[in-house]
């Protein structure tokens, strides 16, 4: 169980370190720990993890996280997984913090974020496209995919809604 529990605070630790960005741009390096490295689950239950946070309030990879800790290890894990993933975001601003104010107000600081800005789409296009993978696998999630990726396009409102509209198609598609 130990070594669980340090696997898997190192596997999200990483996560947390080598991701800028956050959210939705954690969930492509994410996948690949889960999955590729350890085989801890599999693309089906990752998505569903990756679903359920999304329902859930607070950022999308922490609650992935929690629930990967969860399912890997009880609460134990929970608890190791969300640490893991939030220490290298928490140590780095406590001690850039005062570099990053002086820094924020050079022009170069502009530069580097539109690079940061540019390579954050590209890693959530990346984790769009390896979840549709996953999701949109037959003619009835093809249908709801893109109702509801045109409906989004016409209609700005909350993405709850979608969800719940997602959820209620997908009852309706698949009834058991």
């Amino acid at each position: 169980m130990i070594q669980v529990i340090l696997s898997l605070y190192w596997s999200f630790f990483k996560v947390g370190l080598f991701t800028i960005g956050g959210g939705y741009a954690m969930i492509p390096l994410m996948e690949a720990e889960v999955i590729d490295t350890h085989g801890w689950l599999s693309a089906a239950e990752f998505l569903d993890i990756i679903a359920v946070a999304e329902m859930t309030p607070g950022p999308v990879s922490i609650n992935a996280a929690t629930f990967i800790g969860y399912r890997m290890a009880g609460v134990a894990g929970s608890l190791i997984t969300t640490l893991g993933v939030i220490t290298p975001s928490l140590v780095l601003l406590l001690l850039l913090s005062k570099i990053l104010f002086t820094l924020i107000q050079k022009p170069e600081a502009e530069s580097f974020l539109n690079g940061l800005r540019s390579a954050l789409v590209a890693l959530i296009l990346l984790a769009a496209y390896s979840l549709g993978q996953a999701a949109i696998v037959d003619i009835p999630t093809i249908a709801i995919f893109v109702l509801l990726l045109a409906a989004s396009l016409i209609k700005q409102i909350s993405p709850l809604y979608y969800i719940a509209i997602g959820a209620i198609l997908g009852l309706i598609f698949f009834p058991y």
